[in-house]
């Protein structure tokens, strides 16, 4: 049986690590690869088509996440999205042709456009949206439509969202888990 999820694209398959969880619902399609215990959570899109996506380990990425790339033009490369290790992508973001670095975290309902880059431990807050090419430094939060630099962000807060990073980890393998048994009587009878 085919996989729904993972779509080969002009003969290309995702690559998903073992250990990874990419949710019923989800479409994974062509030039993406999924690092070692990341999550793809319900109804997310990484639609790696024209470019690479490429995602680290023990990154999350929330229900209904739209993910894309940048295609090549005019003899350039275009834009890759890539994002790094123990990332926080909350629900509903919209990510194209960008880079988040190791412990980035992106709120609810955000928009990060083409170039930009998210250093480790920067917070885009809520709603924000993050125009094309712009940088938002190490342990910075940024907010608005447009987003600005609002305020470095506390020691207590960067630990706290290094902590909800490790937090998503454990509840994808609990519903890996649980999702398999579930969908097959005869594992869920090993299980028990």
């Amino acid at each position: 049986m085919v996989d729904p999820t993972l779509i080969p694209f002009d003969g290309v398959t995702p690559t998903v690590d073992d250990s990874a969880f990419v949710a019923a619902g989800s479409r994974v399609i062509g030039k993406v690869t999924i690092g070692a215990e990341s999550s793809i959570w319900y109804n997310c899109v990484l639609r790696g088509d024209v470019n690479h996506i490429v995602i680290g380990a023990r990154t999350n990425i929330q229900d209904g996440t739209v993910i894309h790339v940048d295609s090549p033009k005019g003899g350039g490369d275009g834009l890759s999205t890539i994002i790094g290790n123990d990332v926080l992508i909350g629900h509903m973001v919209m990510l194209h042709g960008s880079v988040l670095r190791d412990h980035a975290f992106v709120g609810l309902g955000c928009i990060v456009m083409d170039g930009c880059t998210i250093e480790s431990d920067a917070m885009l807050a809520a709603g924000s949206m993050l125009t094309p090419g712009k940088t938002m430094r190490s342990g910075e939060l940024w907010m608005g439509r447009p987003a600005k630099k609002l305020r470095d962000l506390s020691a207590e807060e960067i630990a706290r969202n290094r902590l909800a990073a490790a937090g998503y980890v454990a509840l994808a393998q609990k519903h890996k888990t649980t999702a398999r048994a579930e969908s097959d009587p005869i594992a869920s009878d090993r299980l028990l």
